[in-house]
């Protein structure tokens, strides 16, 4: 359920979702029982709610006409995509190869290639392993290029900050 709603000190109109218990003014932070704020529509579409606060407020400040010839919020949505250039026109116009950057694109989101953090190292050490001792977790790390200091140091401050346990020489993750 969605409700177009007012504020009585500002005149702030504004949607609010479900039925909550209070509201809160969004210009001026007046907070009241959602059930005393004046609704001037309830509906359970979102857009139409959305397009009779813009009718509200186009017609507060004269634009009424000007917006009865807008399409609805959904249909200018969808036309958003066939507005301006294309993404290659954009991309062939900086000089660069829409079909080397969509490659690019992949590549990066494959996940091969891609970098690792140490820390993120270290945490995937503690999950790769059922019962992952320091040695375990350094093994880990020093293959994937992590210093076996870092990995230490790594381990007391997870401890510290309360993500990882040790007992008994083995790690768990909190």
């Amino acid at each position: 359920m969605y409700a177009v709603v007012g504020c009585s000190d500002c005149q702030a109109l504004w949607i609010v979702e479900g039925r909550p218990e209070t509201t809160q003014c969004p210009r001026c932070g007046s907070t009241r029982q959602h059930e005393k704020r004046r609704k001037f529509v309830e509906t359970d579409d979102e857009d139409h709610a959305r397009e009779v606060r813009s009718s509200m407020l186009a017609t507060r400040q004269d634009h009424g006409e000007a917006f009865a010839k807008l399409d609805s919020f959904t249909e200018m949505e969808d036309r958003v995509d066939d507005a301006g250039p294309s993404e290659d026109a954009v991309l062939e116009a900086a000089g660069v190869d829409p079909d080397e950057a969509s490659a690019a694109g992949e590549r990066a989101g494959s996940g091969t290639g891609g970098s690792t953090s140490r820390t993120e190292t270290v945490l995937a050490a503690l999950r790769e392993s059922e019962e992952p001792t320091a040695e375990d977790i350094v093994a880990y790390a020093t293959e994937r290029g992590v210093p076996e200091s870092y990995v230490r140091d790594a381990l007391e401050k997870l401890k510290r900050r309360g993500e990882v346990t040790e007992s008994g020489g083995t790690y768990r993750r909190l």
